[in-house]
């Protein structure tokens, strides 16, 4: 489950993200180690995501959200570039990733499973389309928990 300050910190990583040419890819606050670990996911919108384009962004990020009251206490910040093996989120992705092995995974079962491989062939606003040898697989997006490239295919 998403924390609920997690959408507070994309709003305030976003601009910060775009003034560097990065882009926020996902945000995890885990509250369950001591101290906290606030992780910000970016990618380089113009070339490959480089350890300075991590530093550049914790740096800038840091100073802006101790600016805040957001995260009152101690805390870890995390940046780091999510490398392949992760999860699509945005609609760039979904259109960069087309023909890609893909592994979703929904919430609840789809006509009987949890866990679907295939070609990715698209997505639009009501569903994901899969291409498993030559047939196509049509899930519903609002049962998917999850999208990632499939690293083994």
């Amino acid at each position: 489950m998403t924390h609920p300050l997690v959408p507070q910190i994309i709003n305030l990583a976003t601009p910060i993200a775009q003034k560097l040419n990065l882009e926020v890819i996902d945000v995890v606050f885990q509250t369950n180690k001591n101290p906290p670990v606030l992780r910000i996911d970016i990618k380089n919108t113009i070339q490959d995501t480089s350890l300075e384009d991590c530093e550049q962004m914790s740096k800038a990020f840091e100073a802006q959200l101790d600016t805040t009251t957001l995260l009152p206490g101690a805390y870890v910040l995390e940046v780091s570039s999510p490398g392949i093996s992760r999860n699509l989120t945005t609609d760039r992705e979904f259109i960069s990733f087309k023909g890609f092995p893909i592994i979703v995974k929904t919430f609840a079962p789809y006509k009987n499973q949890k866990l679907w491989r295939g070609k990715l062939q698209g997505r639009d606003e009501k569903n994901l389309y899969l291409n498993q040898k030559g047939k196509t697989v049509t899930i519903p997006r609002d049962l998917i928990a999850k999208v990632q490239i499939d690293d083994a295919s």
